[in-house]
């Protein structure tokens, strides 16, 4: 018992040092965004999506890519419209005359790391065609079942809802990502230093000195090893009663569904790896429960009118919940 500890420790130590040196080369081109690099490495670590909202020029895309360039990975971006249908992101059957059979041809959801670009540019009948792909890694044409790489990873990013020309994503389908980031403007200082490294050098010469970390196999290890990580039954409860809280809540129309409280399970495990820990402690959660559960939730029309923010309730709600010692 004792050996396999070790050895899983050592293990951990390893991830650690990907972790830094992801850091280090994502940060030899994005400046601070922090935050986002935080939770695409633990979407990484747990199979899961990511919404990224923010205003547009603030790196959502330049992220994604680089993410696909640090890992063996294939990348493929998507920009969503108005009059994009579902055959132009899953793929069609193509007619071939030689072998006078119907052929499926691919379409761009068919990568590692999938960029869907403005999301909520493109309306209901397009964004429900994500819904399996999402859930189950594969798609199902005309009966027959495509299955997708190792890893898939869909990063979504959108512009505010309150933006024109814009839609708001199903609640099944916003249920499906693991976390939303919001991604505000950079800070004074760090806008400096966003000029600066542009000044000595284009986005593109950056980009090619940024260099390979993770190879497939080693994701599928750490995520093994992630599995591993410990949690108390207390803090098992304690994630329990933060999902019932949002479903109890005179403030919500709508809570947390129980694909919400296993994010947190699953992202806490990650979060725990990323800090070098083998065992889940209670800030772990305190710390992902936010992008967890804010595009999950919906607000009553009087909070909303009141001006009060999803965070905000969230927060409130987590403050009178007693937390695990």
């Amino acid at each position: 018992m004792d050996e396999n500890l070790f050895e899983q420790r050592l293990d951990l130590k390893e991830f650690s040092a990907s972790v830094v040196a992801i850091r280090s080369e994502i940060a030899k081109v994005i400046v601070g965004q922090q935050e986002m690099v935080h939770m695409i490495l633990i979407g990484l670590l747990c199979d899961g999506h990511i919404l990224i909202e923010g205003v547009p020029g603030v790196a959502k895309t330049l992220t994604a890519k680089l993410v696909a360039k640090i890992i063996e990975a294939d990348f493929s971006r998507i920009q969503f419209t108005p009059d994009l249908m579902p055959s132009d992101v899953l793929g069609t059957s193509v007619f071939n005359p030689k072998e006078a059979d119907f052929q499926f041809k691919r379409g761009p959801v068919f990568g590692n790391i999938v960029l869907i670009d403005e999301i909520n540019r493109a309306p209901a009948k397009t964004q429900s065609a994500l819904f399996e792909v999402m859930e189950e890694r594969q798609i199902t044409i005309d009966g027959f079942t495509h299955e997708m790489g190792f890893p898939f990873l869909v990063l979504a990013t959108q512009n505010p809802i309150e933006q024109e020309g814009t839609y708001r994503l199903p609640e099944a389908q916003l249920d499906r990502f693991l976390f939303k980031i919001n991604v505000k403007y950079p800070t004074l200082e760090e806008e400096v230093q966003i000029l600066l490294n542009q000044q000595g050098a284009s986005q593109n010469t950056l980009l090619e000195g940024v260099r390979r970390i993770l190879t497939t196999a080693q994701i599928a290890a750490y995520r093994e090893v992630t599995r591993k990580i410990l949690v108390d039954r207390k803090l098992v409860e304690f994630i329990a009663q933060i999902a019932q809280a949002t479903r109890n809540s005179s403030s919500l129309f709508l809570g947390a569904s129980p694909r919400a409280s296993l994010s947190i399970l699953k992202a806490s495990k990650a979060n725990a790896a990323i800090h070098g820990r083998d065992f889940v402690i209670p800030q772990d959660i305190l710390e992902i429960a936010t992008p967890v559960l804010r595009h999950r939730i919906i607000l009553t029309p009087e909070k909303e009118m009141e001006g009060i923010t999803p965070d905000e309730l969230i927060q409130n709600i987590i403050s009178n919940i007693e937390v695990p010692r």
